[in-house]
């Protein structure tokens, strides 16, 4: 093949690939268009207009019927709950993935092991386990019976992602901080940490996600209103405004807002840690 002709063959566009993409663009984003115009849609007007045309008298009534029925005490105990948990997995992750790719000593390939083993655990598989242990510590109905399993379940994960990225780092720039004559908690913090800032957010933002959004641990683990967490909330808000379809979509974008604007700030570090870490 001629030089004109690769270098022609190379220009060509993928016109298949990109309607494909306009498509699958469409997909994603109808459903959250339809959301939010619902949300701003008052009812009277919901059976009544195309459920896809811009209301024609958007109003925020459906906002403040959600915030004045405990919507921010939901919201509240959602933060503690996620907040808690995620800078205790990052903490306790961080440390072990630290002493798998530092320490030479045979026990951490065997806790590197059972890290990776703890991944191919369900957590349906153990609902009935953690209820149990939860009522035998005195936490249920409790945040802390949030907290602890959330804990738990994603710390196998996030050692895993750490680690490969750790060891990604230059073993030459560890020994040069040993060198200087600083420790291992040192080295762990001014210099493990930030070559590490992208796994960290991307750890971070993806455990946020998977704690906000948790269902199935407040619906087994919790039972009273003071307890209850968003995901929870949304179903309770299904049942109360049954009727009032703006109503439940306007809780469902106050509980969207937190994690898309984590997203927002750390999209960057984000991409870079989920494309890096993983080069051998």
């Amino acid at each position: 093949m001629s030089a004109p002709t690769a270098r022609a063959a190379r220009t060509t566009p993928n016109v298949l690939g990109g309607l494909a993409g306009w498509l699958w663009l469409a997909v994603i984003i109808v459903p959250i268009y339809y959301i939010l115009v619902t949300s701003l849609r008052p009812q009277e007007d919901y059976h009544s207009e195309n459920t896809l045309s811009w209301p024609s008298r958007p109003t925020l009534d459906a906002y403040g019927e959600v915030l004045a029925n405990d919507f921010l005490r939901y919201f509240g105990n959602s933060v503690v709950v996620t907040v808690v948990s995620v800078a205790v997995i990052l903490a306790v992750s961080l440390m072990a993935s630290y002493v798998v790719v530092r320490s030479r000593r045979r026990w951490t390939a065997r806790i590197f092991q059972v890290f990776l083993l703890g991944i191919a655990i369900p957590i349906q598989a153990t609902i009935v386990p953690v209820y149990y242990l939860i009522v035998q510590l005195g936490l249920y109905d409790t945040l802390w019976a949030l907290i602890l399993p959330s804990i738990a379940f994603a710390i196998p994960l996030s050692v895993l992602i750490l680690t490969n990225f750790l060891r990604d780092v230059p073993g030459e720039l560890f020994e040069s901080m040993k060198v200087d004559g600083a420790g291992e908690w040192r080295t762990l913090w001014s210099l493990a940490v930030p070559l590490t800032r992208p796994a960290i957010v991307t750890v971070g933002v993806y455990n946020a996600l998977h704690v906000w959004n948790g269902f199935l641990f407040p619906l087994v683990l919790t039972q009273s209103a003071e307890t209850r967490v968003l995901p929870l909330s949304l179903w309770a808000f299904q049942g109360e405004f049954s009727l009032n379809v703006p109503a439940v979509l306007a809780a469902v974008v106050l509980s969207v807002l937190p994690i898309l604007a984590a997203y927002v700030i750390g999209r960057r570090q984000l991409v870079s840690g989920l494309t890096a870490g993983f080069g051998r």
